[in-house]
């Protein structure tokens, strides 16, 4: 178990946007996939508004579909399971992605996401990305209006510094529990970032986790283990006999306690061995060699 701002969640969690985007699984297999993900042990899940294909989507496809997939799991499971969504990004027909940290569009998203996910709050609602055009002090002005309203339960923040994250444990105190930056094997220039979540107690949930590790080593050799970056991820799977993506997984987890990697899944297998990875415990030698 980990903790999100005091409650208990599965080491490891389901990042949603795959589902979603374009490229996404049909329905069938997309609630599947989730359903595997509450077999294995999660209880994070992680969507968005923005979370939708370009073009033919809408906003707030993705939050519907977890919506969906909680409502047919049963067993009263969507007590059981904490929702993160967010709120601040949108899509262009031709695929990109706007930023959006106007108090109004904020408050009305969060508004319009509750409806879909269901319930009486959403559980954890993150600010998806800071606004060049908005003062951040703003834009969290508007996840406070949302907590004192009791729209949402939590608040985070993602894609934000050291100085962000500090001005948001000022604008929006203990209310403010977890910080979603990507971090992986291939990109780790959020460290100073976990480093403050770590001192602060708040959750860092990295999204893309796996960056760098793709192809199993167990299915055949790979060319990333010719690279110093990512060979020895490899190296420990073949030794372990689990897939590397595992291992990445595992390698997270050990870094700080507040770590919750949010892993992408679009097939039930593959959120399984996800989230095999909370019980995969990384010796010292193992975690020196796929270093700091």
């Amino acid at each position: 178990m980990r903790y999100v701002g005091g409650i208990g969640v599965g080491a490891v969690g389901l990042g949603a946007m795959p589902l979603s985007i374009e490229g996404r699984p049909g329905e069938a297999r997309a609630l599947a996939t989730v359903h595997a993900a509450l077999d294995a042990g999660v209880s994070l899940i992680d969507t968005a508004d923005s979370y939708h294909a370009p073009g033919g989507g809408a906003p707030g496809d993705g939050e519907l579909l977890v919506a969906r997939a909680l409502a047919t799991y049963g067993g009263g499971v969507r007590d059981r399971v904490l929702v993160a969504t967010k709120g601040g990004r949108g899509r262009t027909p031709d695929g990109g992605w706007t930023v959006n940290g106007d108090p109004g569009h904020l408050r009305r998203a969060a508004e319009a996401s509750a409806r879909r996910l269901g319930g009486d709050a959403i559980g954890l609602y993150q600010l998806h990305k800071p606004d060049p055009a908005v003062p951040y002090a703003e834009s969290l002005g508007a996840l406070r209006d949302l907590l004192d309203a009791g729209t949402i339960r939590t608040a985070g923040v993602s894609n934000v510094d050291v100085a962000q994250i500090r001005l948001a444990r000022e604008v929006l105190g203990d209310r403010l529990v977890s910080v979603q930056n990507r971090w992986s094997p291939a990109v780790r220039d959020s460290e100073p970032e976990l480093r403050l979540c770590t001192e602060l107690g708040l959750a860092f949930l990295p999204w893309s986790p796996l960056g760098g590790i793709s192809r199993s080593s167990l299915d055949g050799a790979s060319a990333q283990e010719a690279d110093p970056r990512f060979g020895a991820f490899h190296q420990v799977a073949r030794e372990r006999g689990v897939s590397p993506q595992r291992v990445a997984l595992a390698w997270a987890l050990a870094r700080s306690p507040v770590v919750v990697p949010i892993p992408g899944a679009s097939r039930p297998e593959t959120a399984r061995d996800s989230a095999a990875a909370a019980g995969l415990v990384l010796d010292e030698r193992e975690l020196a060699l796929l270093g700091p």
